[in-house]
């Protein structure tokens, strides 16, 4: 099952953004034992390293560098952003080496968004793109993670909503992909991607901001669809910083307001 609007899925992820989230080192999931212990294993470890992004906005503070001027300003007009062009899959990914670059990016676009805050859509989107012994073994875990305290040191409720007057940010956006392995039945594709996060709002104390990193998922040909085994994250490569004039919080909110994130990535 693929994501987005030009796939058949359990529901439409691009929302208003996508990003990295990890588990709070304190915080621990149950875990299978037997045959899927080391599959469990190495699945929540790759959870931990999805949520590093996260965690290190919600424990950074100082002044709000970013904060809007005021005022309301005109609302933008909004909109989805709609895929263009021929349609790269039509149901499901394809069953080779392009069909497992596609399933790698929309899983990490679906991974990175603001949808994994919330329990349901968190769920949805788990068990739409792991294997089901994967995605029962993340279940958990994840619940445990994206608790009200860990969610409150984000700026949301218990809910995972934002405060009147904030955005929150959170979306990954793949710069490249690159087939690390491949056979009929798994997959190694690394992808490259840009995140954003962060709270956009005049009382937010922690603007908006980038990260790059490199994503690895292994994938399993389940199902006429390709699904994630197992998944892992590192730093980087990460360009050097450009010189433009950071934007301030009311310019990133009507831009995450206008430009709907994309529902698919390739």
């Amino acid at each position: 099952m693929s994501l987005g609007d030009d796939h058949h899925s359990s529901g439409d992820y691009g929302g208003a953004g996508q990003t990295r989230l990890r588990l709070p080192e304190e915080d621990g999931g149950p875990r299978r034992g037997g045959r899927s212990s080391s599959r469990s294993l190495v699945t929540v470890v790759g959870v931990v390293v999805l949520l590093i992004a996260a965690i290190a906005f919600a424990n950074r503070g100082g002044d709000d560098s970013a904060s809007a001027e005021g005022g309301d300003g005109n609302k933008p007009k909004t909109s989805a952003t709609a895929p263009t062009g021929t349609r790269p899959v039509q149901s499901g990914f394809a069953h080779d080496e392009q069909g497992a670059q596609s399933a790698a990016a929309n899983y990490a676009v679906a991974l990175g968004s603001d949808g994994m805050f919330k329990k349901g859509s968190r769920h949805a989107i788990v068990d739409s793109v792991y294997t089901s012994t994967a995605a029962a073994d993340l279940q958990g875990a994840m619940d445990s993670a994206y608790s009200a305290g860990f969610l409150s040191k984000l700026g949301l409720d218990a809910n995972g909503n934002p405060p009147k007057g904030g955005t929150f940010v959170s979306r990954t956006i793949p710069v490249g992909t690159k087939v690390e392995q491949y056979s009929g039945t798994s997959a190694k594709v690394s992808v490259w991607y840009m995140g954003l996060i962060g709270m956009s709002g005049e009382a937010s104390v922690d603007p908006v901001s980038t990260t790059w990193k490199t994503w690895t998922f292994d994938l399993e040909w389940v199902g006429n669809d390709w699904k994630i085994g197992n998944d892992v994250q590192k730093d980087g490569p990460a360009p050097v910083p450009g010189d433009e004039r950071a934007a301030s919080s009311d310019e990133i909110s009507k831009a995450v307001e206008e430009y709907g994130g994309f529902t698919y990535a390739r």
